[in-house]
């Protein structure tokens, strides 16, 4: 059923939403000259955003389509109703946006705490192990010397002293411990999670 448009203008929302209901085209068209240009507006405003305000406007009025059928007259103002629609989809797409940007800054790299990730550790922990039985194979002024030096960060003059020895002989028990090492860690370099030299 379809009325003359100068009736149609007279009629209250809540008419137009049952008469849209019923099969009335000019009356859809109308409410949405009405109430879409408000409702923008106000989604704009909440969202400061036109794109997004154009959708949750064209949703509201999606809604209101849909429960026209239902629609029952006088229980509600089709403007009410509508309002608290977008309200509800502009708070929605807020709460979204501010998850986003929760999610956004959970990308970022924490800041470096000094702790070791779990993995790290691991990897660590398999190091050291490779590392000590490395040196348990060395002869003990070797292994002494490389401890002190490449494990404790002494000095070799400190080493000298620790030892009772002269600073080339530490120099020289550390060159041929660090050479020592190398040979026995070489076939682990994958294994202990270093990069193959290319």
């Amino acid at each position: 059923m379809t009325m003359p448009r100068d009736t149609l203008a007279e009629l209250a929302d809540e008419a137009l939403v049952v008469l849209y209901a019923n099969g009335d085209p000019d009356a859809a068209r109308l409410l949405a000259r009405r109430l879409l240009p408000r409702v923008l507006g106000y989604a704009g405003r909440m969202l400061s955003d036109r794109a997004e305000a154009e959708d949750v406007a064209q949703e509201a009025m999606l809604r209101l389509w849909k429960v026209a059928p239902e629609w029952r007259q006088g229980e509600a103002k089709v403007s009410t109703w509508i309002y608290r629609v977008v309200a509800n989809l502009c708070t929605d797409r807020l709460r979204a946006r501010r998850r986003r940007r929760a999610e956004a800054l959970d990308d970022v790299a924490e800041p470096a705490d000094g702790a070791a990730s779990v993995v790290a550790g691991m990897i660590e922990a398999d190091r050291m192990a490779a590392l000590d039985a490395a040196l348990a194979q060395l002869p003990e002024r070797q292994r002494e010397a490389v401890v002190l030096r490449h494990i404790e960060g002494f000095s070799n003059p400190e080493i000298a002293e620790i030892l009772q020895i002269g600073v080339e002989a530490v120099e020289s028990l550390t060159a041929r411990g660090k050479r020592a090492l190398a040979a026995v860690l070489s076939g682990q370099r994958a294994a202990l999670g270093y990069e193959e030299a290319e």
